[in-house]
């Protein structure tokens, strides 16, 4: 094992049987050969149940939308990135040159992805015992954030109310562009509000998923917490 393996095993709180796996995940499709998409494709549902079970025990009096909402939060690609970063993940991923040059291990849909394939590659390599220890120890302090009332509502939700009361416009949504194949499109949408001259961006595998994205981000914009 090399110090810098070591090192990422320490971070993650986990050391891998197959080592190759861990590769795999760390792999980005722009440097040829295996890549780190059906690892990423199968972290996406196993994180997505995880939080969903644990907030099921956690919040015995939230509804089905406020779980929906809350689980949202917590596995959305900007929360995912920034557990990579904590991690130190860019420092470890296989890119491409392209990618390389153009900075993609600080890219944040990049470490997201790579965060998902990670979680799949420790639940293919330990189970899914081994993979719910690890996920939760992430997580642990990010689910007592998640429980605040504001996070309940959604970011579109929580901007339109936010506006509202200020007495300012309410925000449209703008399609700034659709990646991609069609089973795998990226779309990126602009959040604007004209009476306050201000817009964000945001993106996602949905239309929907880039307008809260988008809005999530306007409120950061505006300073609403």
């Amino acid at each position: 094992m090399t110090s810098l393996t070591h090192r990422l095993y320490k971070a993650l709180g986990y050391e891998f049987s197959n080592p190759q796996l861990l590769e795999a995940a760390l792999t980005h499709r722009s440097l040829k050969g295996i890549n780190n998409e059906r690892l990423e494709f199968l972290g996406d549902s196993i994180i997505n149940f995880l939080i969903a079970e644990e907030l099921y025990q956690r919040c015995p009096d939230a509804h089905e939308g406020e779980l929906s909402r809350l689980r949202s939060s917590l596995v959305k690609g900007d929360t995912l990135a920034e557990m990579a970063k904590e991690f130190d993940l860019g420092h470890y991923l296989r890119l491409g040159s392209g990618e390389l040059k153009s900075g993609g291990f600080h890219r944040s849909s990049i470490l997201a992805d790579a965060m998902e394939a990670i979680i799949a590659a420790i639940y293919l390599d330990g189970g899914m015992d081994a993979c719910r220890v690890c996920v939760l120890n992430w997580y642990q302090s990010r689910f007592g954030q998640s429980s605040q009332a504001s996070t309940l509502k959604d970011p579109k939700t929580r901007l339109q109310e936010y506006l509202q009361s200020c007495h300012f416009d309410l925000p449209r949504y703008q399609v700034q562009s659709v990646s991609g194949e069609a089973h795998a499109q990226t779309f990126v949408v602009a959040c604007i509000v004209d009476s306050l001259d201000k817009m964000a961006e945001g993106q996602g595998k949905s239309r929907r998923k880039a307008e809260q994205d988008a809005a999530e981000k306007l409120l950061q914009v505006l300073g609403v917490t």
